[in-house]
């Protein structure tokens, strides 16, 4: 399609397979029973005129063109309208920016739009091409989010990773890494689980709900869906303690090197103050220190000194301080 509002106008042939048509043709189809599947940008000025060529409501519109959502999953008589999340696997980007696509299913009528590509969406044009894609409307929407789900898993077990390397290396690695790491996980992990809750909540009622089109078989794979969706909730939430785990034994490592600079200073200011009061007590410029006349009084008041911080040392030894 040259049209960058409608990225993707493919009419299923029931068989696994797709061709791509035009607009036009595609609604003539639809109206003769067959499936189609219309793929818009829909941050794009023309998506609003073709959805409304449609015939689709305007809450449907709005919701499938607005900026912001977050997972969910409304059903409105026989029709399906969702909102869903999946990793961002798009060059230079962070997969905690998760990927936003919304879509209106009905039983012959499939519309998704996005702003960015979703490697998911993509797996299902592959698919058709090599004639194994889904056969139905329905196996089309278990599909995608079979797909977007079954895409984190790897997210998830890097940041797994990433926390099991920290809680080896937070005796080797600087306090400034670690205190970064720490704060980046803890990033990636609270926004995947803002997004995959909600989430986990929406497929959850696609499960409970009953549709004409969605037979008992396909809720069993929505609910195997569901399942891994409440693992990775799951996850997350081990994750998140191990990370505070993580940041605890930071916080003790640098009460532990506080604690030892300071019983340093500590012993070296036990050992210097009697020496600084004798220092100072015979510093004063006033008459009648003793020994101002004799040459070797400097050296007898050095010695002294030194007999007192051994005197001291023992003393600290003896009373295990050192």
């Amino acid at each position: 399609m040259k049209n960058k509002a409608l990225i993707h106008c493919l009419v299923l042939d029931n068989k696994g397979g797709a061709k791509s048509v035009e607009f036009n043709e595609a609604l003539n189809l639809n109206e003769k029973k067959k499936t189609i599947w219309l793929h818009f940008d829909y941050e794009h000025q023309d998506t609003n005129e073709y959805l409304e060529q449609l015939k689709l409501d305007e809450i449907v519109i709005d919701a499938l063109t607005t900026a912001e959502t977050r997972p969910r999953i409304t059903f409105l008589d026989d029709n399906i309208l969702a909102a869903l999340r999946g990793i961002n696997l798009n060059a230079n980007s962070n997969p905690e920016d998760m990927v936003s696509i919304r879509l209106f299913v009905s039983e012959n009528l499939i519309i998704t739009t996005r702003k960015r590509d979703l490697l998911s969406v993509t797996d299902i044009l592959n698919s058709f091409n090599q004639n194994r894609g889904p056969v139905s409307s329905s196996d089309f929407l278990i599909e995608l989010t079979y797909l977007l789900t079954s895409r984190m898993q790897d997210t998830i077990d890097d940041i797994d990773e990433r926390v099991s390397n920290l809680e080896v290396d937070i005796l080797e690695e600087s306090n400034q890494q670690i205190r970064n790491e720490i704060l980046l996980l803890r990033k990636e992990t609270l926004v995947l689980k803002r997004y995959i809750s909600p989430q986990k909540e929406a497929v959850n009622k696609l499960a409970h709900v009953k549709i004409d089109w969605i037979n008992d078989y396909q809720k069993l794979q929505i609910k195997e869906i569901v399942d891994s969706l409440y693992r990775y909730v799951e996850e997350l939430d081990t994750i998140k303690d191990r990370i505070s785990y993580v940041q605890e034994e930071l916080s003790n490592k640098l009460s532990e090197q506080m604690n030892s600079k300071m019983y340093i200073l500590s012993i070296i200011s036990a050992v210097f103050l009697p020496l600084g009061f004798l220092t100072g007590l015979l510093g004063i410029n006033v008459g009648g220190i003793p020994g101002a006349e004799n040459p070797k009084s400097f050296s007898i008041f050095i010695g002294i000194l030194v007999v007192l911080v051994f005197i001291q040392l023992v003393y600290f030894k003896k009373k295990k301080w050192i």
